[in-house]
């Protein structure tokens, strides 16, 4: 009998061990979800010709929605600045033409990319035209905007020059506001490692 008896506690000790271990590898499997990065996206430049943001791993990367006929429009003289000085120190910065507020990006993509550079010399990316908000945001922007997407914060863009700060590891880092310019010393501490 008593054999019987350590038969059976044996046999439950070791299902409920098979149970706890099963429940342990669900959750490790739901834990170890890959978070979003902005490596996974594909767009389209100015041109026309395919852009892989994984081409960028390793880089610091200051993601900001552009239009040339906004009272903002000039801090495109201050990103280039950016872009000349850090751009050697694995740092880009990536332009997303968009027209969502005030109709202040009305150009083709052809007009858009003549404006960059005969009027402030651009040289960093540009992408082709999109929308950063409402029913035809594009997944980028989703990214950037959505924490569930992002891991960070969840925010809104709320105007031209509002500019998204990437890690080295493709995450987002911080959310910048269209007023504070390229130059502000919160976005030269970032990308110098000071914050």
């Amino acid at each position: 009998m008593k054999k019987y008896l350590i038969f059976g506690m044996f046999c439950v000790f070791s299902v409920l061990n098979v149970k706890s271990q099963t429940n342990k590898t669900l959750t490790l499997k739901k834990d170890d979800k890959m978070k979003e990065n902005i490596y996974q996206f594909k767009v389209e430049d100015i041109e026309g010709n395919d852009f892989d943001f994984s081409a960028l791993r390793g880089k610091k990367i200051m993601i900001v929605n552009t239009a040339s006929k906004c009272g903002l429009t000039p801090q495109y003289k201050d990103l280039q600045l950016l872009y000349e000085k850090y751009s050697k120190d694995n740092f880009v910065i990536i332009g997303f033409p968009a027209n969502n507020f005030g109709s202040q990006e009305p150009g083709t993509n052809n007009e858009i990319a003549t404006f960059c550079e005969r009027n402030y010399g651009v040289s960093f990316p540009i992408m082709g035209k999109i929308s950063v908000k409402g029913d035809d945001m594009h997944p980028i922007y989703k990214f950037l905007t959505q924490k569930a997407k992002n891991g960070l914060v969840d925010s809104e863009v709320e105007w031209n020059f509002q500019k998204y700060l990437i890690n080295e590891k493709g995450e987002l880092d911080n959310v910048i506001s269209p007023r504070v310019l390229p130059t502000d010393d919160s976005i030269i501490n970032w990308i110098e490692n000071k914050k």
